[in-house]
């Protein structure tokens, strides 16, 4: 039998990433809040590897490496880079003010809480609890996309709701693809991060051609 300090550990990493979802949401400037996305990935990843130690499930330590070694630290750099190289604007514009921010995050919070005491109702405390704080980051993450106009803002808000989503796969037993799922959702947000990659180089040289931009960079 499965010592109950077990699933209180799992249950500490899932808060953990609710309230980094909170971090990212208040946060106002780029890099700092790439900076967090890292954190809420390595959490996840911390949260993954543990309940496949609980569960002894060998092919969640896949997932957990997949997350740490793509959301944690391959992404994360490449947003940097294109932040800084591109010379985007540090300041992310909000559709709506922080104070008003944070009070939808708690709002939605507090419909996932409701929402899986209703719908979950006949499953298992730690199964509720378990889909309640995945509901709750993959809300929060949309919230961020919701509130922020600026692209890179927009794949960080994606990249929040997918570790929501591989949280919850994680998280409830015997969930199937669960690997399938994150390759599927890292390779997504590779293709956004190109993309938004490609935009800009051709709205700034009008062109997407390796030659010509070269001839840009020699003159």
């Amino acid at each position: 039998m499965i010592s109950p300090l077990f699933f209180d550990i799992a249950h500490i990493f899932a808060g953990s990433l609710v309230l980094v979802s909170f971090m990212m949401l208040y946060q106002n400037r780029l890099l700092p809040l790439i900076n967090i996305l890292s954190l809420h990935s390595l959490l996840l990843t911390l949260s993954v590897a543990w309940q496949a130690h609980i569960q002894d499930k060998s092919e969640l330590y896949i997932t957990a490496l997949i997350t740490l070694s793509f959301n944690t630290i391959v992404i994360p750099i490449a947003l940097r880079r294109m932040v800084v190289r591109m010379g985007l604007q540090r300041e992310i514009e909000a559709t709506v003010g922080i104070g008003m921010t944070m009070l939808l995050g708690i709002g939605l919070v507090a419909l996932s809480i409701d929402l899986m005491l209703h719908v979950t109702a006949k499953s298992s405390v730690l199964v509720r609890e378990d889909i309640t704080f995945a509901l709750s980051v993959i809300l929060l993450g949309l919230l961020i996309m919701v509130t922020r106009r600026n692209a890179i803002s927009q794949v960080i808000g994606f990249m929040s709701i997918e570790n929501g989503l591989n949280l919850a796969g994680t998280g409830v037993r015997g969930m199937p693809l669960v690997v399938e799922m994150s390759v599927a959702l890292t390779v997504l947000i590779a293709f956004i991060v190109i993309g938004i990659y490609l935009f800009r180089i051709r709205e700034r040289f009008d062109t997407v051609d390796l030659y010509t931009i070269n001839q840009f960079r020699k003159e």
